[in-house]
């Protein structure tokens, strides 16, 4: 890592069920169109984790299977979480949150919208309480309301924050220096288009390649793409139909699929 870039880890890349779903005729994994052979089909929920050129660490959601992302890909807190929205793919491993206070001996702190965030409260109410080292059997987080439209600094990093989307609800993607981050959109604004427009390496929803009330798909990807003409675009939120060898085949130059564990840097 340079002193000038931002390293960004992806956690997971799966949609909301990952990939392979339960089930399967063996009851190993319904794997759709991904080949179980293909380790980079195998996808965990969506989230990433991205650090700044003083090494400080924004995690981007909590998902379920974040305590083994944390683990695999050798990170052991972060400093910042920012939530995106507040479906339980993204925010059902808040308890594990528990480590990062052990290591930082303080709460941590959460961005989010304040229907997101008072949503996740409702779940976790016990969380949201102040906390201290004796509190250690609980995680412990203090809200920052954000909104789209706003630019908010947080670890080192700052960002350009908007609104998305996402069929029946909104949920907040950004743009962070060279890297942008949509995952859960349908459709984006021109505005949106606009402050994306240039950026380095792009990370964007892409469940599968047939329209979605809730999800952007290939077609609708590479329209955004040419617009906005990226360096890089890497798809996120890959459903059981989309395979990797497949996509890496079929895509054009700069555009790639994430996979569990994808590492790279954009400029900061």
């Amino acid at each position: 890592m340079t002193d000038t870039a931002l390293t960004i880890t992806v956690l997971g890349c799966g949609g909301s069920s990952g990939v392979p779903l339960i089930g399967g005729a063996d009851g190993r994994g319904a794997w759709g169109e991904c080949d179980p052979n293909e380790p980079r089909n195998r996808r965990t929920r969506a989230s990433i984790v991205i650090q700044a050129p003083d090494r400080r660490r924004l995690l981007v959601d909590t998902g379920p299977d974040m305590r083994n992302q944390l683990i695999a890909n050798g990170i052991p807190y972060a400093d910042a979480i920012f939530y995106t929205h507040a479906h339980a793919d993204h925010i059902a491993g808040l308890d594990d949150v528990r480590p990062f206070n052990w290591a930082l001996e303080r709460s941590i702190e959460v961005l989010g919208t304040e229907a997101t965030l008072s949503e996740i409260r409702e779940r976790f109410d016990y969380a949201f309480r102040p906390w201290t080292p004796k509190d250690a059997f609980r995680p412990g987080v203090e809200p920052r309301f954000i909104k789209g439209g706003e630019r908010h600094e947080i670890v080192g990093l700052v960002l350009d924050i908007f609104e998305q989307d996402h069929g029946k609800l909104s949920s907040l993607g950004f743009r962070c220096g060279g890297f942008a981050y949509c995952t859960d959109v349908v459709s984006l604004t021109d505005e949106v288009l606009s402050l994306l427009e240039g950026v380095d390496t792009w990370m964007v929803d892409c469940l599968q390649m047939k329209p979605h009330s809730a999800h952007a798909w290939l077609d609708r990807v590479l329209e955004w793409r040419e617009r906005i003409q990226p360096r890089r675009t890497i798809l996120t939120h890959l459903g059981p139909f989309m395979d990797w060898a497949t996509l890496e085949r079929i895509l054009p130059v700069g555009v790639e699929a994430a996979f569990d564990g994808l590492i790279f840097e954009t400029p900061a």
